[in-house]
């Protein structure tokens, strides 16, 4: 299209872009140009009248064409041209950027790689873009990936860079070059970027503010004919041991739909598990959900993998891996309830043989008098619930059964709230007749966290109702809730599951909540939450209003020795203290790492009572894969209280164990470890074809053009013409474009077709 552009109308479209538009003729000669063009008017429309003995409408049309012509040499008369600022040729410097990463290995440009037609383009001084540059310019090139840089020669380059991040090699590069004539940047890429939206943003709008524009040559395919690609792996970070593992796979594919293809998971190096998938129609997205043993303690890197069908562009992808730490630790939860049940038994029967749980437990057996359960020594919890932050904060959970309101204070209440929002703690409500808004809980701080709406105290004693448990979406697809081998199972065991009662009112989750089982009578019925969960702040609060769950184990329809029961609250009572934080927590961008490259540390310390404790001495262990330690000392971040920072620069392949100790006057804190694995980055293989979007994007928002490699040596033709760097004014004569004859030709020539096929020639 350029082209054509060109052979029309004598330029480049880039030419009238930024050129302004001049009449030559001396304004005596306008005047008598315009007088003779009115007397022509005049002269057409009285021969029109006079000598076109044809109807209105031929004299109309024969009209308009004359004046039409009479108008464009009118208009050439005048002598219209462009003033446009013309870069002065080898007095203007022209920066180059190579994208010279692993994604530029795709052999997706006729049967070559996108890196070897770089190479042809600006590979030696016979190059493409190098020769048609190097004829008004001064060529300066540099590459993107690593620190960036300048280089010489881009043979040397090997496109073995673990990311491109297009920010700050553009803003690197613009930096380089200030201070000398600079006519614009040129970015050779296929677009494809993995550094921070917001961070390229800011430099487009501080490169447009500069008047420096970036033009764009896409490099490789949009759109590749096959593809599967695993983009996306969901696991958690840490899991306690025996836990139910779920990773959640997103599989998109194209050119391969309804096939079916095995995943294959491996626990480092080894197969674990394997699971059929059946590939979604070209464009979409399928999540497999994969049940993954976490057995063994410590960092487990699981892989999943999809085998390279025939025809793939890029395999690379068809694999990712995911970091979860296994921990092999026991998480104490206090169980508080406010009158003998059965389910404080039938609970500590659930978990008693759970290694990872300690369910620590207060049951109110008269007025400030309790029972004490699973206790570490003889003075923990002798006056009753905790009265401290310290003291509370201390556990990783709280299991509030059948106890009202007003057996705490408004301080415990509060405490409660904190050590949900504060503190990270999880917090599960159970059902029962002094439970939820029947024990007084609507209006306290304590209603504030809970996932659920209570209505007010004053609506009525509690009523005696029978539900028949059904699981919601959101249930089937929730480690919790999966109390049998596989998805389908789960759901067919909650179907057959045993009645159970509640006597708490609760209609509807709040808005943000999540609700995983819903329940109503045996007969149906409106239905009412019987597990529902939300977010607050930095931890977690479940409602569970069934009073008798324990009708699961007991029940006569309920095979002796079936562990459903058991293994319900095992998971329940995992998921309440997973992810809670200790008073020091360390914490990285990403669970894996290149070699040598700079990996932050975040690091946060707290005091007992989980406030941000400054000016302690920080510091960051690590023990490579070799078992090589080292020390690196955190400073404070300055952002905000307990926050604390460094780096760490892995030299090894393998996986990292980092622990953060804090050491003040009185206080020794230590952090769980935390792992990365650091191993050949892949990010470049995902997404993998040309961003052509991005680029334009680029182009466009610095005044720049987007270019195909088969259109790169136009680049240097329309660079002539910036207004940056050291720049003439040209006057580039208009009335002699080759458009304005067409056009006269076609007007004259129309014109007396029109009178001889009307018979008036």
């Amino acid at each position: 299209m350029d082209g054509l552009i060109e052979l029309l109308f004598k330029y480049r479209p880039v030419v009238f872009e930024r050129g302004h538009v001049v009449f030559g003729a001396s304004g005596a000669a306008r005047i008598v140009a315009i007088a003779l063009g009115i007397a022509a008017v005049i002269a057409v429309a009285s021969y029109t009248r006079a000598w076109v003995r044809g109807t209105r409408a031929d004299r109309a049309i024969l009209g308009t064409m004359r004046a039409l012509i009479l108008a464009l040499l009118l208009l050439a008369l005048l002598d219209p041209a462009l003033l446009v600022a013309s870069a002065v040729p080898q007095r203007n410097v022209v920066g180059v950027l190579v994208d010279d990463s692993r994604s530029m290995q795709v052999p997706d440009v006729d049967g070559r790689t996108r890196a070897d037609v770089v190479r042809s383009l600006l590979g030696s001084e016979n190059g493409t873009l190098t020769r048609a540059l190097a004829e008004r310019f001064i060529v300066r090139v540099f590459r993107t990936t690593g620190e960036g840089g300048q280089i010489t020669d881009v043979g040397d380059l090997s496109f073995d860079g673990s990311s491109t991040r297009l920010a700050p090699a553009l803003e690197g590069t613009r930096q380089e070059l200030e201070g000398i004539p600079l006519a614009g940047l040129v970015l050779v890429s296929d677009g494809a970027d993995n550094g921070s939206a917001g961070t390229l943003d800011e430099t487009l709008r501080s490169l447009r503010a500069r008047g420096v524009s970036v033009s764009t040559i896409g490099v490789g395919q949009e759109r590749f004919a096959k593809e599967i690609e695993i983009s996306r792996v969901d696991a958690p970070r840490t899991v306690l041991q025996g836990a139910a593992l779920i990773v959640n796979v997103d599989v998109a594919q194209r050119g391969f739909g309804g096939r079916t293809v095995p995943l294959v998971v491996e626990d480092s190096g080894r197969i674990v598990g394997t699971q059929d998938v059946t590939l979604p129609p070209d464009g979409d997205v399928t999540t497999v959900r994969v049940r993954i043993p976490a057995a063994t303690p410590g960092a487990r890197l699981f892989t999943l993998r999809i085998a390279p069908q025939p025809g793939e562009m890029v395999t690379e992808n068809n694999s990712q891996t995911a970091l979860v730490a296994v921990r092999d630790a026991r998480a104490r939860i206090l169980y508080v309830e406010g009158e003998p049940r059965f389910d404080v038994k039938f609970l500590h029967m659930a978990v008693d043989d759970d290694r990872n749980l300690q369910l620590v437990t207060l049951v109110r057996t008269a007025k400030d008098r309790f029972f004490r359960m699973s206790i570490d020594d003889s003075l923990e919890l002798v006056t009753g619930f905790p009265k401290t932050r310290e003291e509370l904060f201390a556990y990783r959970g709280i299991v509030l059964g059948s106890i009202e309101a007003s057996a705490f204070t408004l301080d415990q209440l509060r405490m409660i709230a904190d050590f949900v929002s504060e503190r990270g703690g999880g917090l599960l409500m159970l059902g029962g007749r002094k439970a939820f808004a029947e024990g007084g809980y609507a209006g306290t701080p304590v209603a504030d966290v809970l996932p659920v709406a209570l209505p007010s105290a004053d609506e009525g004693k509690p009523v005696f109702h029978e539900v028949k448990v059904a699981l919601t979406p959101a249930g089937a697809i929730h480690p919790a809730t999966q109390i049998a081998a596989s998805d389908s199972a789960s759901a067919a065991r909650w179907k057959s599951m045993p009645v159970v009662t509640t006597v708490n009112r609760i209609p509807r989750a709040k808005p943000g909540a999540t609700t995983l089982l819903t329940g109503s009578a045996p007969d149906g019925g409106d239905r009412t939450v019987v597990m529902a969960y939300q977010r607050y702040g930095r931890g977690k609060a479940i409602a569970f209003p069934i009073q008798d769950s324990w009708l699961w184990q007991m029940d006569a329809s309920t095979p002796v020795g079936d562990p459903t029961y058991r293994t319900f609250w095992q998971q329940t009572l995992r998921w309440v203290v997973s992810d809670v934080p200790e008073r020091a927590t360390v914490a990285m961008a990403t669970d894996h790492a290149g070699v040598n490259e700079p990996l932050p540390l975040n690091a946060e310390v707290l005091d007992r009572g989980y406030h941000g404790v400054n000016g302690v001495s920080a510091t960051a262990t690590i023990i490579a894969p070799s078992g090589t330690e080292q020390q690196i000392p955190l400073g404070w971040s300055g952002a905000r209280d307990g926050q604390y920072q460094g780096a760490l620069t892995p030299t090894e392949r393998g996986v990292y164990r980092v622990r953060v100790t804090a050491l003040s006057a009185a206080d020794t804190i230590v952090s769980d470890t935390a792992f990365v694995s650091v191993i050949d980055p892949t990010v470049e293989s995902f997404g993998a074809e040309q961003h052509a979007a991005l680029l334009k994007r680029i182009a466009e928002e610095t005044g720049g053009h987007y270019y195909t490699t088969a259109q790169a040596a136009n680049v240097a033709n329309d660079l002539v013409y910036s207004n940056s760097g050291n720049t003439v004014v040209q006057r580039l004569d208009l009335w002699d474009m080759p458009i304005v004859f067409v056009v006269l030709l076609a007007l004259a020539g129309g014109e007396w077709a029109y009178r001889r096929s009307r018979g008036l020639a």
